[in-house]
């Protein structure tokens, strides 16, 4: 800093990972928002809403070993009381422990439950990708079979159905269980143990720690490798298979459109059988704007007792990218029923108090800017979207009227004060 900058302000902006949401922006989050809320009713899913950091141990001790959440990306800090706790980095590890904590199973099951918030991972920024991004998560916590997978999966089709996002590939697997899934990766690492000095550095680490993930490497050196891997449904248990074959059955009833990747696996180490991704077509096959998966063993890792789940998480950012590339229209803001032009300093308190008659009315409204133009303020209202002007001179002032402007074909007429809200129409 040289020293005819020192003193000065700091001019200060958005830490880097992070974005601001602009109006013009909320019409589109407004939109996913409210679309994820009605699709959830009819699946009859209730809200849920956990706190914004937990103790780090609900994360560490259920992402696994070797994860990036774990190694790199955890936002961890010690309280003024000695605690560890951290920023929520995903919804789901939050929510079973609140299902154990509030005794939830002794309710109907499986408990059906969404969320909407913000999560926090220490991630190399990209295009739809934040240290701070907004997730959409449905749980289905408490039921087991394969029909609630099905069930689950539906949902998230009429979802994006419903958002206008047709233009996607819902790609599927199975990863088995703590049955049959040890044997396949004693399978894996036999496979990669001569090729290790040809893999990435992450995969190197994949390799002792958490080896399904070799699976799901991104760099072009590992692609070859990752060709020619065995592949895990030959090593699947007799009940795994079954519920994937159910699982097929009740999808393929039902006309969703799915395709078998046998390379993807989860990132968190608590995922069983059921994986998926979906993909935009525009953006290839690294790009996944939602995905999810079974997660029956996760309950034990937080103390308590086995509990089947299933859900999955899409981040909004990601989803309003893909709402503006596919050309999907969204509501706009609510116009403002009427803008109150004054031009008296005398007509200043009457705006004031014909805006909150009109508020009272259940109508938008806006007062202008005091001590401005009567050419400016028409151009705030027209700046602003509003369907009327009212304006308040000293002739409507002593009369007790507004001359109220309709902006759409600029016709006028004069209304007495207490008519206004009911002149606005419908």
């Amino acid at each position: 800093m040289s020293s005819e900058d020192e003193g000065k302000p700091r001019k200060f902006a958005a830490p880097r990972g992070t974005a601001d949401i602009l109006p013009e922006d909320w019409p589109y989050w407004k939109y996913v928002r409210d679309t994820a809320e009605r699709v959830c009713a009819l699946f009859g899913y209730h809200r849920i809403e956990t706190p914004t950091f937990e103790h780090a141990g609900v994360y560490l001790r259920t992402a696994g070993a070797g994860t990036d959440i774990v190694e790199k990306e955890m936002y961890v800090f010690e309280d003024r009381g000695g605690d560890r706790l951290a920023l929520r980095p995903e919804g789901t590890a939050g929510v079973v422990r609140a299902y154990i904590e509030h005794g939830m199973a002794s309710q109907p099951q499986p408990m059906r439950l969404w969320y909407v918030a913000p999560n926090f991972r220490y991630d190399r920024p990209q295009a739809g990708r934040y240290r701070q991004h907004t997730q959409f998560g449905i749980e289905a916590i408490g039921d087991p079979d394969a029909l609630v997978d099905a069930e689950v999966i539906e949902l998230l089709t009429v979802f994006l159905r419903e958002l206008g996002l047709t233009a996607y590939t819902l790609k599927l697997n199975t990863i088995g269980d703590h049955v049959c899934r040890p044997r396949f990766v004693e399978v894996l690492r036999e496979y990669y143990r001569p090729h290790l000095d040809e893999v990435c550095t992450d995969c190197r680490v994949r390799f002792e720690k958490n080896p399904l993930r070799l699976l799901d490497c991104k760099e072009e050196r590992c692609r070859p490798l990752i060709d020619g891997a065995p592949k895990l449904h030959a090593y699947l248990c007799d009940p795994c298979r079954e519920h994937w074959e159910r699982l097929l059955a009740y999808l393929q009833a039902r006309g969703i459109g799915y395709t078998i990747d046998q390379q993807l696996v989860r990132g968190l180490d608590y995922y069983t059988r059921t994986v998926w991704e979906c993909h935009p077509h525009e953006e290839g096959a690294q790009s996944s704007m939602l995905n999810g998966g079974r997660y029956d063993g996760l309950a034990e890792l937080l103390g308590g007792p086995p509990t089947p789940g299933i859900g999955f998480g899409t981040g909004f950012e990601r989803l309003v990218i893909n709402l503006k590339r596919q050309g999907v229209s969204v509501p706009p803001d609510v116009r403002p029923a009427l803008y109150i032009a004054h031009l008296t300093p005398e007509a200043a308190g009457v705006a004031l108090e014909l805006a909150a008659s009109v508020r009272a009315a259940g109508r938008q409204a806006i007062v202008g800017g005091a001590g401005k133009s009567l050419k400016a303020q028409m151009r705030h209202a027209d700046a602003r979207g509003a369907v009327y002007v009212a304006i308040i001179g000293a002739a409507e002032l002593e009369a007790g009227e507004v001359t109220l402007r309709n902006l759409a074909d600029r016709s006028e007429r004069r209304v007495a004060l207490g008519e206004v809200a009911g002149a606005l129409g419908g």
